[in-house]
């Protein structure tokens, strides 16, 4: 036996994620890590976007309005703060049913530490998918200051660790 081959029969496969049995109406998720955002990430996201606002890209351009540095595109703040609730509420399995509600509330600078923190708004039992529940979050994205930059609803089915019978 090789070495890979004992390892591997040694591994134990663990699940990911929370399930829909989880998701109680009420719990909060302060969701773990935070993201920094680097020059490079917003000037990434920016050109791949084909965003052409200056704010996004031009530090003097953004300064002349009132900014104190460049602007963080703000989708990247939306798909950096849902990416950081992924591993607690998603990761387990399920399709993405939308976003509501999405409010961006002050802007993010390059350089800015993003955090999130989401609470299980309802939880119901999917009628047409009996191994799924349908779960919606309310997200909140946070700077290093602790102030709320972004807050959006998200729905999800979720799967269960046992169909409902």
């Amino acid at each position: 036996m090789s070495e890979f081959e004992e390892i591997r029969d040694r591994a134990v496969l663990k699940p990911k994620g929370n399930r829909y049995e989880d998701m109680t109406e009420g719990r909060v998720f302060e969701h773990h890590w935070g993201r920094t955002i680097t020059p490079g990430d917003n000037a990434a996201f920016t050109t791949q976007t084909l965003s052409f606002c200056p704010l996004y890209f031009n530090e003097p351009y953004a300064k002349a309005h009132g900014h104190p540095a460049t602007v963080v595109n703000p989708l990247l703040v939306f798909n950096t703060v849902f990416g950081l609730t992924v591993e607690d509420l998603s990761e387990g399995g399920g399709p993405f049913l939308g976003v509501d509600g999405c409010a961006f509330e002050k802007p993010v600078y390059v350089g800015d530490t993003l955090t999130a923190r989401s609470t299980v708004m309802g939880a119901r039992e999917s009628k047409g998918n009996k191994g799924f529940g349908i779960v919606t979050w309310h997200t909140e994205g946070f700077n290093q200051h602790g102030e709320r930059v972004i807050e959006f609803r998200r729905t999800n089915l979720v799967r269960r660790r046992k169909p409902a019978a």
